[in-house]
């Protein structure tokens, strides 16, 4: 019998180790690149629509949305975003195809609610152009950023 048992514990971290750990840095770096990115995007989308004429008026309280409202929504769910590719990085054998998916559903189902808002076809227009938006900035993004397999 060996008296010596090699539990796998090491000093440091171990190569493996570094590369997730900067693979994991440089996906959240290039997510809140991209989130700034979508977030202006955005914001200038909805200030053009309502150049143009797009009163983002809900009929729900009559209420209208604004500028600040499209950002701070795109911040907000771009780092779902980047929770989700950085979950599916630790967790996924495929973490890029999963978040491809992920994202692409996900961006389909917000698109419902603009439809059923009842708010005018010019601002359900503009409401569904702008979600579509930040996912044109972020999903590719963040879905490049996964299929990275050298530091």
């Amino acid at each position: 019998m060996d008296s010596m048992n090699d539990t796998g514990v090491v000093a440091g971290p171990t190569s493996g180790q570094a590369s997730h750990t900067h693979r994991l840095r440089r996906l959240t770096g290039t997510g809140f690149v991209a989130t700034l990115a979508a977030t202006v995007a955005t914001t200038l989308a909805a200030a053009l629509a309502q150049a143009v004429g797009v009163d983002f008026e809900v009929p729900d309280g009559g209420e209208t949305i604004p500028l600040s409202g499209f950002a701070v929504v795109t911040g907000f769910f771009s780092v779902v975003g980047i929770v989700i590719a950085v979950a599916l990085l630790r967790w996924s054998a495929r973490p890029a195809e999963r978040f491809v998916w992920t994202a692409v559903s996900l961006t389909a189902i917000s698109l419902v609610p603009p439809i059923l808002s009842g708010a005018n076809t010019a601002t359900t227009t503009a409401l569904l152009g702008l979600h579509l938006v930040p996912a044109t900035v972020m999903i590719p993004t963040l879905a490049r950023s996964l299929r990275t397999r050298t530091d």
